[in-house]
């Protein structure tokens, strides 16, 4: 007979007003359990960081060793989570542990991949964007810390060429795209995943049509 699946749940919030005062920890733990419907859990854990967050997560570090002992298959929330914790990704793919994610259960560990491609061109990208804002409102005489500030840097990305997705997103569209699958439908692939556009924004059938065309 099968060995019953086993699964820890791990759940993270920004903050520590959000942790005390349960602020997004009920609406993971409902989707969870809707997931796992009459399963129970071997373990739940809680992880509260700051809001400019932290390479130091212990709840993490101790649901993914309980994983590994038990055998348990880590269950998750959202997937747009993941997307945007490095940690978290490489924390998975080193121990090798299975995963699930409520709102996208099918994901594998081939998104995992991806989703790790995708936050370092992300953070790489945003940095580099960050800083030709700033110099570009430099150069026309902005000064640092005036209200219209964000104006510039808006204006300033705006004006650039277009920036390439990571390789390993379109990659994934490319492969969406080869299947048939409509633009529309890629967009909504891509959102599902919480994969964002390189300026930040949604998909959309229109940009996902410009990202192929430019990687062409």
């Amino acid at each position: 007979m099968a060995d019953t699946v086993k699964f820890v749940t791990y759940y993270r919030v920004s903050t520590d007003k959000q942790g005390s005062s349960g602020l997004g920890i009920e609406a993971q733990r409902e989707a969870v359990a809707r997931h796992l419907g009459s399963s129970t859990p071997v373990a739940e854990f809680l992880e509260v960081e700051s809001g400019k967050g932290s390479a130091n997560r212990p709840q993490l570090t101790a649901a993914l060793d309980l994983c590994k002992r038990k055998k348990a298959t880590l269950v998750i929330a959202k997937l747009d989570r993941l997307s945007r914790d490095v940690h978290f990704i490489s924390g998975l793919m080193k121990v090798g542990v299975e995963f699930v994610a409520c709102d996208n259960p099918h994901a594998n560990k081939m998104t995992i991949q991806l989703l790790a491609v995708f936050a370092e061109h992300e953070r790489e990208q945003i940095s580099l964007r960050t800083k030709a804002a700033l110099q570009a409102a430099k150069a026309r005489g902005t000064v640092l810390g005036n209200p219209q500030w964000q104006q510039s840097i808006v204006k300033a990305r705006a004006a650039k060429n277009p920036v390439q997705p990571a390789v390993g997103v379109l990659e994934m569209m490319k492969m969406h795209r080869n299947e048939g699958q409509t633009l529309r439908a890629i967009a909504d692939k891509m959102n599902g995943l919480g994969l964002r556009t390189p300026k930040g924004s949604v998909w959309y059938g229109c940009t996902v049509n410009k990202a192929l065309r430019i990687a062409i």
